[in-house]
């Protein structure tokens, strides 16, 4: 409350009624089943921000310079959910994992199934960790990159209570059965449209502050961050256009049938991994790495050209989802021909990344913040390898439907997208919470081992898992029967799956350490962190 100003304060007020009074129609409305129980879940959220800041409404202001520094309250709030986010997802995913080795430890209860379980493992390592970070890590970027405060003090905050809002709602109702059963996409259409506002204030957001910067160029970190905002909100309403059953009630129907909706869900599906897990953390990579290491982005042309490959190439590729299938054939080499193209924009901004360290590799050694950032970039250009060779359909028809795409999406967001949110968080907390370093240096380095042990374990043994399966799956004995049941394919991916278990048990004990860390460094700092903001001044951005 202390960074709002009075007015702010006000106009706060009004939004956190306006929620409670969402949140009472749609409890009102429903009477029962989840939309009865997110409608409560709003009108409580509205009540306690509308006594919070009725409460300060009239409390002392902010100092008047504040205008004249950065605003970074908002960022330390979406770092917090991010790692918050990360200790539901990550330990659900490994009780799941652990349930697929061990089924019998399953309570007879609904809400802990593994159909219901796993929704809320991806939306909340996807959305909540992922989501989280891109809109805090945007926020800290855009402002240093542009030279101007975000164009004002409440959006960020309606932006990031809005957010985890929606977030909270999706796995709650995965837990209640509800589901619209699309991959990534698994929230009801209430919750839909909620994010479509939260999403259109974030946007609006992010363009303000743009038109404000006091630096003429726009550095190639906005460009990604801009292209993840504006992409993912089309994928969002396209994919989710649905008719509800009724308005007081949970169900809806997609507007696309049959094979149209095949299509529109995996252009959706891939390209929330191009735009939501790919563009937006290229975005970070393009920023902290080169303020970690101390050296200048190896090539700024090469990083334009790499964006718009991306965007035009990525766009493109959803249907290698769907060899095989009903989809038409053309329909599916188009998205197989542009899978294998997308190799060469990919590699280009991994190995722009990784030539970025020429001249620092001794810093690698030393700072494990920046071998985070290393592994993401090794990473991230072996996972868009694997991903154009897994595209071509004489490949597919081997991996796909088996756990070798599981190993192939964890090789992506365990060794690339986690790897590049601690990196950021490792550089961030400390300049955010006015230390020169983290509070537990040595937990920093325990992280990296655990989190590199982790991935290597998982994804190891999800490739084994794939490949066997895949290969007795279509094994045929003399007589032309196939030689193996799926019962027996099944039993022999049990060891597969221990191992899967104990490396994310590896990871998830890292992502902890990392959570402790940060608690520990952000303690008791907020008022010297506030001192501790870097003014605007007329220097070239930082």
């Amino acid at each position: 409350m202390r960074t709002l100003s009075v007015p702010e304060r006000r106009y706060g007020l009004a939004l956190a009624i306006l929620l409670s009074l969402l949140g009472l129609t749609m409890a009102a409305a429903a009477r029962q089943g989840p939309m009865a129980v997110h409608g409560g879940m709003a009108l409580v959220l509205g009540l306690l921000l509308a006594f919070a800041l009725g409460g300060a409404l009239y409390d002392a202001e902010p100092a008047p310079d504040r205008t004249g520094r950065y605003y970074d309250a908002p960022t330390r709030f979406g770092i917090a959910m991010a790692l918050v986010w990360a200790m539901v997802g990550m330990g659900v995913g490994v009780w799941v994992s652990a349930l697929l080795y061990w089924p019998e430890a399953t309570p007879a209860l609904p809400w802990t199934s593994f159909g219901r379980l796993r929704p809320v493992h991806t939306t909340g390592v996807i959305f909540g960790f992922g989501g989280n970070a891109l809109i805090a890590t945007s926020f800290h970027v855009m402002q240093r990159t542009s030279r101007a405060r975000l164009a004002d003090a409440v959006s960020p905050w309606a932006v990031l209570i809005g957010y985890n809002l929606f977030c909270v709602w999706a796995v709650s109702g995965y837990l209640m059965g509800s589901t619209q059963s699309k991959e990534y996409a698994e929230a009801e259409w209430y919750a839909d449209l909620w994010l479509v506002v939260v999403w259109v204030a974030y946007l609006v957001l992010y363009l303000r502050t743009l038109a404000r910067r006091n630096e003429p160029h726009i550095y190639v970190a906005n460009w990604y961050y801009m292209a993840f905002i504006l992409v993912v909100a089309m994928l969002h309403i396209v994919n989710n256009l649905a008719l509800p059953v009724s308005l007081a009630g949970t169900k809806s129907f997609t507007i696309w049938s049959g094979v149209q909706d095949a299509m529109v869900q995996w252009w959706y599906g891939h390209n929330a991994v191009a735009f939501f897990l790919t563009a937006g953390f290229l975005g970070m990579l393009y920023y902290f790495l080169p303020v970690r290491s101390g050296r200048p982005i190896w090539s700024y042309r090469l990083s334009i050209v790499s964006f718009w490959g991306i965007v035009f190439f990525y766009i493109w590729v959803g249907s290698h989802h769907l060899h095989y299938t009903a989809l038409p054939y053309w329909a599916q080499t188009l998205g197989m021909t542009f899978s294998v193209m997308l190799l060469v924009p990919s590699w280009a901004s991994a190995g722009n990344a990784i030539a970025t360290l020429n001249g620092a590799w001794h810093k690698v050694r030393d700072d494990a913040t920046l071998r985070f950032m290393f592994v993401a970039a090794v990473f991230y250009g072996l996972s868009t390898f694997e991903g154009s060779f897994l595209a071509i359909r004489p490949v597919n028809s081997l991996s796909h439907y088996t756990d070798w795409t599981v190993g192939h999406v964890h090789s992506g967001t365990l060794g690339w997208v986690a790897m590049i949110i601690f990196g950021a968080i490792y550089t961030l907390v400390p300049q955010l919470s006015g230390r020169t370093a983290m509070a537990w240096p040595r937990a920093v380095e325990w992280h990296f081992w655990l989190a590199v042990a982790g991935t290597l374990v998982y994804v190891v043994a999800m490739w084994n898992a794939g490949i066997t399966q895949g290969l007795m799956w279509r094994t045929y004995a003399q007589n032309g029967a196939l030689a193996y049941s799926f019962l027996q394919s099944v039993m022999a991916m049990a060891p597969y799956y221990l191992l899967r278990t104990i490396g994310g048990a590896l990871f998830l004990t890292g992502a902890a350490l990392c959570a402790l860390n940060t608690w520990a460094t952000m303690r008791g700092t907020a008022a010297s962190a506030a001192q501790a903001d870097r003014p605007l001044a007329t220097v070239p951005a930082e």
